[in-house]
């Protein structure tokens, strides 16, 4: 296939998540998901076995669609945790036995196809910089998600720069997720105005330290936006994310059909099984 080949083609993206594994067939060039996304539970224990199977019976879903994409052709996933170079770092909401294992190669075995894996936060600040909220934006847009905690995703010129974890910066002394994350917010039984003022001082500390044009905020609590971003005063625009649940199905297609050469250059089928 040509350069741009999977710019052009439909792609499958699957968002795994402490709660369900979900995805959806893309349109790549313009973001939209072509019919209905499929959801499975996510098992439990989370273990990477378990997973792989779920995701599997998500992809066997979708690709048994008329809109699928033809076979062979990459796959995106999120994963909740930090992913290097495949391999997954870390692993707070499923089972711990996923530190240090190979996701891509572990889901690349299991579904005979090459899979790109990334951030489910990177993931969904993607598609909102590339197709929803962000769109046409030059220069650093940093996409925040507020929910069980803070995820973030910093993109530059439409380049990430993956596994930021801004959620974890210390704010007066303090873990900044761990004070102005949604559910801090309902553990703590704050107004909105009580909540945006907490927001107001993580949100204004990101802002001296990136310099960024645009700043998103996503998550559930994006829902609610009309209750908190009016409160809150920064040098430039803070809007709310729109692409909602269906971001990290977006990006993780997204982001395989910008790296298809990357992925194909470093995927043949293997013989391995899980």
């Amino acid at each position: 296939m040509d350069e741009n080949s999977y710019q052009h083609k439909p792609l499958i993206g699957i968002d795994i998540g402490g709660t369900a594994i979900k995805g959806g067939i893309v349109n790549v060039q313009d973001g939209r998901l072509l019919g209905e996304p499929f959801r499975v539970p996510t098992p439990q224990p989370a273990t990477p076995q378990a997973i792989a199977e779920s995701v599997s019976r998500v992809a066997d879903e979708l690709s048994a669609r008329p809109e699928a994409p033809e076979p062979g052709t990459p796959m995106g996933v999120t994963f909740p945790g930090i992913i290097q170079r495949g391999v997954v770092r870390s692993a707070a909401n499923v089972d711990k036995s996923w530190l240090n294992t190979n996701i891509e190669a572990l889901l690349s075995a299991r579904l005979g196809l090459p899979v790109e894996v990334i951030n489910d936060a990177d993931a969904a600040g993607l598609a909102e910089a590339r197709y929803g909220a962000g769109a046409g934006v030059a220069g650093t847009v940093l996409v925040i998600t507020l929910g069980t905690g803070i995820g973030s995703a910093f993109i530059s010129d439409g380049r990430l720069v993956p596994n930021t974890e801004l959620g974890h910066l210390e704010i007066d002394g303090h873990n900044a997720e761990s004070k102005a994350s949604a559910a801090a917010r309902e553990r703590a039984g704050l107004s909105w105005n009580e909540y945006s003022l907490l927001l107001q001082r993580y949100l204004s500390h990101i802002e001296f330290l990136f310099s960024p044009e645009l700043v998103i905020v996503g998550g559930g609590i994006s829902e609610r936006a009309h209750d908190y971003l009016p409160h809150i005063k920064l040098r430039v625009p803070i809007v709310p994310a729109v692409l909602r649940n269906e971001a990290g199905i977006i990006g993780a297609a997204g982001e395989a059909a910008s790296n298809h050469q990357a992925i194909l250059s470093h995927w043949a089928p293997a013989t391995d099984t899980f």
